[in-house]
């Protein structure tokens, strides 16, 4: 995610390259006109700047997922004010809790639903880190912080993860393959490489950590809804998608 600036393991050693142009000719390709945006933090606020959402908007990316929450004691201080301006931008808005799996995922599910403001794109767990634990134990947190989270937000909760990490850290288990699908994959081709789980498709892929966007200052995670998946607007509920 945008608030990680180690390189992740094995997967993430495929040289980093923006996706080319390209056009749709099969499932799982990211068309050249396919709805992007940049995933963001604290970090892409630099000595404190904020981000111009309108130039992000002006520059052709039609969402943005936000940091919002960790663990169960901190808050992304720039949340609530990147909320707001997408939405004056017209930029369409997810936010994502970055999961501390050693913490209750009950009461980290309540303290991202309190803190979320109501978004646009369904609610999203960063699941990337299994904090030294085995397996199972992160599997049945997975499941307790998803229904959770959908019970407090009426919403089917998005898992966004990178292959190695869900293939290693969490048996590759299947058990997961239902939910919404947003993965890391640096690969430099035209889509994410073989996906874990059992997932037969994705729905958002992170093809960068090292993109550059009007508004922005300096680099930032960039990334492509899936248009198999469906109508981003619809997907969205953002009446404002589309808008200039």
């Amino acid at each position: 995610m945008a608030e990680r600036r180690i390189v992740r393991t094995m997967s993430k050693l495929a040289p980093i390259v923006m996706v080319a142009a390209i056009a749709l000719t099969a499932p799982g390709l990211a068309a050249a006109d396919a709805p992007r945006g940049p995933d963001v933090s604290s970090w892409q606020h630099v000595n404190g700047v904020g981000i111009d959402w309108f130039q992000v908007r002006a520059s052709g990316h039609q969402f943005a997922m936000v940091k919002a929450t960790e663990s169960l004691n901190y808050v992304n201080p720039y949340f609530v004010e990147d909320f707001l301006r997408m939405r004056v931008a017209g930029v369409s808005r997810g936010a994502y809790h970055y999961a501390d799996v050693r913490q209750s995922p009950e009461a980290q599910a309540a303290f991202f639903a309190g803190v979320n403001v109501d978004g646009d794109l369904p609610p999203v767990l960063d699941l990337e880190d299994a904090k030294g634990l085995p397996a199972d134990q992160v599997i049945d947190w997975t499941h307790r912080y998803l229904n959770s989270v959908q019970s407090l937000t009426g919403r089917q909760p998005i898992i966004y993860t990178y292959p190695y990490f869900w293939r290693t850290q969490m048996g590759n288990t299947t058990e997961f393959k239902h939910y919404p699908l947003w993965i890391a994959d640096y690969n430099g081709q035209n889509a994410p490489g073989p996906l874990p789980g059992g997932w037969s498709n994705w729905t958002f892929w992170q093809y960068t950590n090292t993109g550059r966007i009007p508004g922005i200052a300096g680099d930032t995670d960039i990334n492509v809804y899936n248009e198999t998946q469906g109508d981003f607007g619809r997907f969205s509920n953002s009446v404002r998608f589309g808008s200039s």
